[in-house]
């Protein structure tokens, strides 16, 4: 592993006040489909650093993928550093805590053993069991496999070490029925091979499957059941846009000033949790070593706080919630959230629905304001949804509406989370929204 001490030593040899490097290394398989047959497998490794540095009360960053350029890595940070004006906010890099916290379920030595084989293997029997479906062909599939190391120092005496793996298999399926065609997408992702792949395919396929024969609605007012994937998108698109300190300290949240306000339904509580059990988005620190915690966002409907990482939360002279993170080691850290959770009575809420429609996922949710949260997507394999169960497939569907009101007509919780980008999100029934045909 990189000695990241060594360099954070050098760039305070070199005059910087403060210094941090975040190095990271890895293994990544990827096999991926070739005209809906096994084509592309790749076996690749990484290893980079990205030296942080402040200078005169200015910050510089650099990183570098080649070992025998770390230390003029740490020289070009310093003279990024010195040519950009100083920054008032700016308080240094996070002092060494007392302990990191212990997680677990984020490694798997299975994952960290496995080989391109074993990996090719497992693409071709989830792209086999989609295709059990003899109408169906597979248009995309991919199965990929991550271990990582990392290792955060900086100058205050921070030194954290974390390893972690994550495996993930998608399939988008395509059935041709006579003059009727349909598409159905599946995917699963985990830090363990605890995976059922043949899974994912056959669910693409009969998600394809049942949306053939679809049909249009007319333009209503209706209960709407977005399920985990639909959920998921218009909420990280929207919500945790606002709830980044970065985005309120800058104007461009519609939550700023609204701390202890009502925002969500009685009764909602959503939490991001940087220690949740075999989260994709929990380690022992953050991207920036601050310990990882639990932050509540919004406790029974009520704004309760917003995420912070070190620099957003010294403006405001307060401590990080943990929520530094980051694309690599070649981008500087930037807020962001963990595993966003929902708590709020569960129930089977399609079980529970006399009528309404149900909308499996949705295109154009990155189109949403993330200020004011409105948002117009379009439905993709929406249901009829009549006395507790799917009825009949919907054609082309639009859906408009504003995520903030959204929240506070939440009437019922499923409980078939599903890990959506850094949210886990479960179907939620939501009244009286809007619905249009589609072209």
């Amino acid at each position: 592993m990189i000695d990241a001490k060594k360099l954070v030593d050098l760039a305070i040899r070199l005059g910087a006040s403060d210094a941090e490097v975040y190095a990271s290394s890895g293994k990544v398989i990827t096999v991926e489909t070739e005209h809906g047959e096994l084509g592309h497998a790749e076996e690749s490794l990484s290893e980079g650093a990205g030296i942080r540095v402040i200078v005169g009360g200015a910050e510089g960053y650099s990183s570098s993928n080649d070992p025998f350029k770390f230390e003029d890595a740490v020289k070009a940070a310093i003279v990024c550093a010195k040519a950009r004006p100083k920054d008032p906010a700016l308080k240094g890099m996070p002092l060494k805590p007392g302990n990191y916290p212990g997680v677990t379920g984020i490694y798997d030595q299975q994952v960290a053993d496995i080989g391109l084989d074993q990996c090719v293997d497992l693409a071709a029997g989830m792209i086999k069991a989609a295709k059990e479906d003899k109408g169906a062909s597979v248009t995309a599939a991919k199965f990929s496999s991550v271990v990582s190391d990392s290792v955060i120092a900086n100058s205050n005496g921070v030194l954290v070490e974390d390893r972690e793996t994550v495996v993930m298999g998608y399939v988008d399926v395509i059935i041709k029925d006579g003059d009727q065609v349909s598409t159905g997408f599946e995917y699963d992702v985990a830090r363990s091979l605890n995976l059922d792949l043949s899974s994912v395919g056959r669910r693409a396929a009969k998600l394809a499957r049942d949306s053939l024969g679809s049909s249009h609605v007319t333009e209503q007012t209706s209960d709407i059941l977005l399920g985990p994937f639909a959920f998921g998108d218009l909420l990280e698109s929207t919500l945790l846009s606002s709830v980044s300190a970065e985005n309120v300290q800058k104007g461009r949240s519609g939550l700023a000033g609204r701390i202890g306000e009502k925002i969500a339904v009685e009764g909602l509580s959503i939490v991001d949790d940087g220690l949740l059990a075999g989260g994709l988005g929990t380690s022992r620190s953050d991207d920036e070593g601050v310990p990882s915690r639990r932050t509540s966002i919004v406790t029974d409907g009520t704004l309760t706080s917003f995420l912070y990482n070190s620099y957003t939360a010294a403006k405001e002279g307060r401590e990080s919630t943990g929520n530094a993170v980051r694309g690599s080691y070649s981008a500087p850290p930037k807020v962001g959230a963990r595993n966003v959770l929902f708590e709020f009575p569960r129930s089977d809420v399609i079980k529970e629905t006399p009528k309404g429609i149900y909308v499996n996922s949705v295109i154009g949710a990155h189109t949403a304001n993330p200020i004011t949260g409105d948002f117009s997507v379009e439905c993709r394999n929406a249901f009829v949804v009549e006395n507790g169960a799917m009825a009949r497939p919907v054609k082309s569907l639009m859906l408009s509406g504003n995520v903030f009101e959204l929240l506070k007509k939440i009437d019922g919780m499923g409980k078939d989370d599903r890990p959506t980008g850094a949210i886990i999100s479960p179907t939620v029934r939501v009244k009286e929204m809007r619905v249009t045909p589609g072209a």
